[in-house]
């Protein structure tokens, strides 16, 4: 039996995990040269880097997400053989803030991985290649020659910068920051934090135009400490998030850079996706072994689920839930405030897609759990909802840190509407559950709108089909009312750890172990279909009742 609560990222935010071991750091001397953006020539050979050996036939990827750090070791056909994982710190020192501690987040990356090669009964050698995916956005500041973090990482999910991106928007700046990022002027996004960060810390600013100070997003940070600072490089799909970045361009932007007074010295190279990031230091494992594949982790996803082709799309629920529609080498504007992001970049090519995101998808269960005491464990929650009222229209609005796509409200908190004296647990669990559903329809909606209004083939099509992963996607339940709500079929992928996937494919590829992009796509094999069973008049119905519902609570 599949239980789905167990992979669930929301499920773990409330261990409480033993403190980490703090590695001893050395200093390290930095390379002079940080270039902007390099380019790496299709079909460059990292074979050099050491001896050929017939044991090398395993790929390391490292998962690091927002609660919890994983280890997964595959092999060359991309089947997962071992895993660890282990949880770390939340904190949060004020409300709307989150934070983490970075020595928390090399300890578990550290000590997972070297968990799996024991539990897998392999050593360094049998690693032909370690591809990283990771929490985007997450900030963090650190000194260039010892590693020490100038402050606690701040998390995606924080909001403290609120007043700051109102300010620039007040101040007329949105219009460019999108032009040039495709992004929106939210707290959500990296520049912000790195601004705030510097602004609490008299003399930072100076530190890092000087070059002692460096910038970068988690992948940046653990690449990094996994070189022992001989690489300070990010991803493309890492750097596109910061807020930072020209996507049109391929480079940091000058203007932006000024705009949020971030120097320019303290960011990191920017490389493909499928490219060098060097090798770790011997002490590590016993011997190097090649970075040689960084992706953000909802890229990662996508990449894993194989939706390389114009028109695909994925969605991923977990703590939150992200939509990504491959739009191809076309920069698709939204006018429905969705982001227009980079996809992947290959040998020098970018793909770009639409985003989505929401803040709130399975973190309504945890609330239900932690919050409410409605149910002890999050796989309690489909077999609740499925004892609900059927007559009962119990809206529920999980806008626990604001509203994010298509409404980006940071202000809007949640709601439940339709409460009766009859209204039980068992309609909460329903109410949260579809929730998630409803949200995504929302994405759906703007992201088929925007492909249209671009005029792409098959723009608007309504047969769309929808691959989902992450631990919310085992409830068979969740996943039919999603396929019932959005009126397209949902496919279940064979493999669910597509984000893992996705990254370890990479690394394998550029390795040589596994197929190019073609072939890896026509490997990918969908596991259920979940196709829809909603009359239209009911599903019409439902929807428009969320639509009051989010309205009602963005005017609260």
């Amino acid at each position: 039996m599949v239980h789905w609560w167990s992979r669930f990222d929301w499920d773990q935010m409330a261990a409480d995990p033993q403190d980490k071991a703090r590695d001893k750091e050395q200093d390290k001397t930095q390379d002079e040269d940080r270039g902007r953006c390099v380019d790496f020539p299709a079909g460059a050979d990292f074979s050099d880097r050491r001896e050929k050996d017939h044991q090398m036939t395993h790929i390391l990827a490292i998962d690091q997400g927002t609660t919890s750090s994983r280890a997964i070791l595959f092999t060359p056909d991309l089947t997962p053989i071992a895993s660890a994982q282990e949880e770390f710190r939340q904190i949060y020192p004020h409300s709307g803030w989150v934070e983490h501690d970075p020595r928390d987040i090399w300890g578990s990356v550290a000590s997972t991985s070297r968990a799996v090669l024991e539990r897998a009964g392999l050593r360094a050698g049998d690693v032909a290649a370690i591809g990283i995916t990771n929490q985007r956005e997450t900030t963090l500041i650190w000194d260039a020659r010892t590693g020490e973090p100038l402050a606690n990482a701040i998390v995606w999910q924080d909001r403290r910068t609120a007043q700051i991106c109102a300010m620039l928007k007040d101040q007329g700046h949105e219009e460019e920051v999108t032009r040039q990022t495709g992004l929106l002027l939210d707290p959500y996004f990296s520049a912000t934090k790195v601004k705030w960060l510097l602004d609490q810390h008299p003399g930072a600013r100076e530190a890092a135009k000087a070059g002692q100070l460096l910038f970068g997003t988690v992948d940046s940070y653990l690449i990094w400490k996994l070189t022992g600072g001989a690489v300070h490089a990010t991803d493309a799909t890492n750097a596109a998030r910061t807020m930072l970045y020209d996507i049109r361009e391929g480079c940091w932007s000058e203007t932006l850079c000024a705009l949020f007074d971030v120097p320019i010295e303290m960011l990191p190279e920017v490389r493909d996706c499928n490219g060098d990031f060097g090798v770790t230091r011997p002490d590590l494992f016993g011997q190097e072994i090649p970075i040689l594949g960084v992706a953000g982790d909802q890229q990662a996803a996508t990449i894993g689920q194989a939706c390389l082709s114009p028109g695909m799309m994925k969605s991923t629920y977990g703590t939150g839930c992200f939509a990504l529609l491959n739009t191809g080498t076309d920069m698709v504007p939204s006018r429905n405030r969705m982001l227009t992001t980079v996809a992947y970049q290959f040998d020098g090519e970018v793909t770009y897609a639409l985003e989505g995101s929401i803040f709130v998808a399975g973190a309504v269960v945890q609330w239900l759990r932690d919050g409410l005491r409605m149910i002890r464990e999050a796989g309690e929650t489909q077999a609740l909802a499925e004892q609900a009222d059927a007559g009962q229209q119990v809206v529920m609005v999980p806008a626990f840190t604001g509203l994010g796509a298509p409404y980006w409200n940071a202000e809007c908190r949640g709601a439940v509407f339709g409460l009766t004296r009859a209204t039980g647990p068992a309609e909460m669990a329903r109410a949260a559950l579809e929730s998630v559903g409803y949200q995504t329809r929302d994405l759906l909606d703007a992201m088929r709108d925007d492909w249209a209004a671009a005029g792409l083939a098959d723009a608007g099509r309504e047969d769309t089909v929808l691959r989902v992963d992450g631990g919310m996607t085992a409830s068979g339940w969740t996943m039919q009312f999603l396929a019932d709500i959005l009126g397209a079929p949902v496919d279940r992928p064979a493999v669910l750890e597509t984000t893992a996937k996705g990254v370890a494919w990479l690394a394998g590829w550029r390795a040589g172990l596994c197929p190019g992009p073609q072939d890896f796509a026509a490997q990918w094999a969908s596991e259920t279909r979940f196709e829809p069973g909603m009359d239209a008049a009911t599903r019409d119905e439902k929807y428009a009742a969320w639509g009051r519902a989010v309205a009602a609570a963005q005017a609260f």
